[in-house]
């Protein structure tokens, strides 16, 4: 038997559905679930039965104390699976420096993400910030002179290809861009990509980008990385689009950019402070486009993160390798 922490809504809309999956695949599965008032605390002995949890959407973020706080106060703690993809919080490195072993859920969120980024690139390339100003102002304002380029035959240089860098990478060349790769591990024959670099590649890529998409992880080797040396090098009139971390870039380096005309235009879902400070200059920039940290919404979402659970659960009870584990560095 396996007893998996969960929250209290989960265990509501898919208590059944687990332990049913659970006694298909030959094993029992008993849920332990949080309280309902985020307030409250699982008592001490609750949490000493935990032996796997599972960190799913509706915790975060009013639940994410109480989730927290119960797996730290449980000692059989072997697994633990998050509905997220990015596992950059310190919390994480906490629970694989105990000896947890850390699933996530990459993949799930993969096609709305990319979505997301191709809406931004596409705004920015047909010139959408200037209709949408000249709409809220009740303005007729054609373009006539210095119409947008043709997104045919530009260059987007993806940074991270992984299952969001690949998916992006997918629809961009469907749309006629050259597409450039930059990922660690070697090219895979199906990879979307006209070329593939490693990333001590990516100096002497920047200068031919007219669209630079950052879809990489955050990691001591990518935090910062894209510094004012990285974004003078972008050609004049480039634009960036990240849907990755907001700590990858350096923010004031990328306004200074935009301000000064050097950078063509930014979509951003992600910044160095969340939420983004009232003060920022980057919500009026004409420039830019701004969302919240939310390229990944979708209403699909939690169908796609259960499924990689349930495959997982079914795969620890056996003894299996588990889908999208994440080893110590």
């Amino acid at each position: 038997m396996t007893t998996l922490l969960v929250s209290h809504q989960l265990n509501a809309t898919h208590g059944a559905r687990i332990a049913d999956a659970a006694a298909r695949g030959g094993f029992r599965a008993e849920l332990i679930a949080l309280p309902a008032d985020p307030a409250a605390r699982l008592a001490d002995a609750e949490c000493a039965r935990v032996e796997a949890a599972f960190f799913s959407g509706d915790v975060f973020p009013d639940h994410s104390r109480q989730f927290f706080s119960a797996a730290r106060k449980a000692p059989r703690l072997k697994w633990l699976h998050v509905f997220n993809v990015g596992v950059d919080h310190p919390i994480y490195a906490e629970m694989l420096g105990r000896g947890v072993r850390l699933t996530t859920s990459a993949g799930s969120n993969a096609e709305p993400i990319a979505h997301t980024a191709i809406m931004g690139l596409l705004a920015l390339a047909r010139g959408f910030p200037r209709w949408i100003a000249a709409q809220r102002a009740r303005q007729w304002d054609p373009v006539r002179e210095n119409p947008p380029r043709d997104l045919r035959g530009q260059t987007a240089v993806i940074l991270g290809l992984g299952r969001i860098g690949t998916e992006i990478a997918r629809l961009a060349r469907a749309l006629g861009l050259k597409v450039i790769g930059v990922r660690r591990s070697p090219r895979r024959p199906e990879a979307p990509v006209d070329e593939l670099h490693p990333p001590e590649a990516l100096p002497g890529l920047l200068p031919r980008c007219d669209w630079l998409i950052i879809a990489c992880p955050l990691t001591p080797e990518t935090r910062g990385l894209i510094g004012a040396g990285p974004i003078a090098a972008l050609p004049r009139g480039a634009r960036v689009i990240n849907i990755a971390r907001g700590e990858i870039v350096a923010e004031q380096a990328l306004i200074e950019a935009l301000r000064n005309g050097h950078l063509g235009g930014a979509f951003l879902d992600v910044f160095e402070t969340e939420p983004l400070p009232r003060e920022s200059p980057l919500w009026d920039l004409p420039n830019v486009l701004v969302t919240p940290h939310n390229s990944a919404a979708a209403a699909g979402n939690d169908e796609r993160v259960l499924a990689i659970l349930l495959e997982n659960l079914t795969r620890w009870s056996r003894g299996e390798p588990l889908l999208n584990e994440v080893h110590k560095q």
